[in-house]
């Protein structure tokens, strides 16, 4: 063992306790801390025993182990808790020391601890990472930002532990501030539009097809194998197999109410405030509030008896119109997304290179799927790319699923089957490739009850009017202004 730690890791639940692992599997000597002393020893002496990995009793021995300028990992809760970390450790940093943040902050967090950490002579860096208990372990996506000074010094161990796609490490400079996090937090509001699309793929599959676990596993298994490759298609697989000590399948013994740690909420917030439409993301967001309305649930479905839907006679057509549907609503969700970041690189001004942050997300994370690649390649052709949908590629890859997306939305709504998300993203189809929407009608309006003026389209845009529609008001109208 050499008598310095390269990095120290502070928290040791299971992402902490896994990235450690990965860390000195690849050659960094860990050391680590958790404030809770039994953890570290039950961590030392048990998974990381005969390892180049230190445990610590306090901050002040944790830090006194590392290699200046020590570099010093943090795995803990969001939040406070962050600060307070920041705080204690802090007496015990040289100028120079960098500080990682691995977990799920908010990125304007993120901001204020950049900036502070700069006025204090330390750099902070905001890293989101994605994978779970696997990805910690075997290796994870890394999107770290924040201050770049520090990227040098903690490149070779970052990229070293991350997952590799074709050889290259799912780790590179995101930019400045809280762009990390930002990044993390739209991938995490993308996982959520996932897996409410896999959920009702799942769902039409078994009721309008009456069809069973086994024979979804393997109609997922299949799909595994062609366009729609991805790590969660691969697990719905898994999971739909599955059986429990009872022999019985343990998907359907999962009460059907779904949890969420914040994250896709976020992504929903943001997007609001940068005026970008994240409507697929915020519907997934949205329905699971409505599965933690279980007992509401049931005392509306009895107050709202329906029919058992009838089941589609043609399987595999059924079976085409859903793998299409899945594929062209997760294309809009994935093009939702990538609008917000274009919109954030922009306001915030982080420059964000939008093909290497597809790439970032090939392995490792949990959206990584097959077509990433594609997006990738899509933003290097253009880097302007106003939205995915537009791309040569996608725009065909859309008009082929349309005729199936449409009628399965079309009998889901028919047979009383909730399809919110694919609903959703057909709609934002409609209306993003409808050039006249409603939208007049509604400044008219607007301008009706509260005089906030409106364009006209047969004058110079930017130049407002008013119109005194009932011949009784005044011309005094409204400033013009988008919250």
């Amino acid at each position: 063992m050499n008598s310095k730690s390269n990095i120290g890791l502070i928290g040791l639940a299971v992402m902490g306790e896994n990235l450690a692992l990965n860390m000195e599997r690849n050659g960094w000597q860990v050391s680590v801390w958790n404030r809770t002393t039994e953890v570290v020893d039950n961590f030392i002496n048990g998974r990381a025993k005969g390892k180049n990995i230190v445990g610590c009793e306090s901050l002040e021995d944790f830090t006194t182990t590392l290699e200046t300028p020590r570099i010093v990992m943090m795995m803990v809760r969001a939040g406070n808790a962050v600060d307070e970390v920041i705080e204690k450790i802090v007496p015990y940093l040289s100028e120079g020391d960098i500080l990682i943040d691995g977990g799920n902050s908010y990125f304007k967090d993120t901001e204020r601890r950049v900036k502070d950490m700069y006025a204090s002579g330390f750099y902070f860096v905001g890293a989101g990472v994605s994978g779970g208990e696997e990805g910690a372990l075997n290796g994870p996506s890394i999107m770290p930002g924040g201050a770049a000074e520090a990227w040098p010094r903690i490149k070779p161990i970052l990229q070293s532990i991350a997952a590799k796609a074709n050889g290259t490490p799912c780790c590179e400079w995101v930019g400045p501030g809280g762009s990390g996090h930002f990044v993390k937090m739209i991938h995490n509001g993308i996982e959520y539009g996932d897996m409410q699309l896999i959920s009702e793929a799942y769902f039409l599959l078994k009721h309008l097809q009456g069809m069973g676990n086994a024979e979804m596993g393997d109609i997922f298994a299949r799909w595994n194998e062609g366009k729609l490759k991805s790590y969660l298609i691969e697990i719905t697989g898994h999971i739909l197999l599955h059986k429990d000590v009872t022999g019985a399948y343990l998907l359907d013994r999962i009460l059907d109410v779904a949890g969420q740690k914040g994250t896709g909420k976020w992504s929903v917030i943001n997007a609001l405030e940068l005026s970008i439409p994240l409507e697929l993301i915020a519907t997934a967001v949205f329905e699971r509030y409505l599965s933690s309305e279980k007992l509401l649930r049931m005392i509306a479905a009895k107050t709202y008896p329906r029919k058992k839907p009838e089941v589609v006679s043609n399987k595999e057509e059924l079976i085409e119109e859903i793998h299409q549907t899945l594929y062209a609503a997760k294309l809009v969700s994935y093009a939702q997304g990538f609008g917000v970041l274009k919109k954030a690189s922009e306001t915030y001004d982080w420059k964000l290179n939008l093909a290497t942050i597809a790439r970032l997300w090939r392995a490792g994370c949990i959206i990584r799927s097959t077509f990433l690649d594609d997006i990738a390649y899509a933003f290097e052709q253009d880097s302007n790319l106003e939205n995915l949908l537009l791309a040569s590629h996608f725009s065909k890859e859309i008009q082929e699923a349309l005729p199936y997306w449409k009628k399965l939305v079309a009998t889901a709504a028919h047979e009383e089957i909730s399809s919110p998300a694919f609903s959703s993203a057909l709609n934002y189809f409609y209306s993003l490739t409808t050039d006249r929407l409603p939208a007049n009608l509604i400044q008219a309006q607007r301008d009706y009850f509260g005089a906030h003026t409106f364009e006209r389209v047969d004058e110079e845009p930017g130049k407002f009017f008013h119109e005194n529609w009932t011949g009784h008001g005044g011309n005094t109208k409204s400033g013009t202004y988008n919250a």
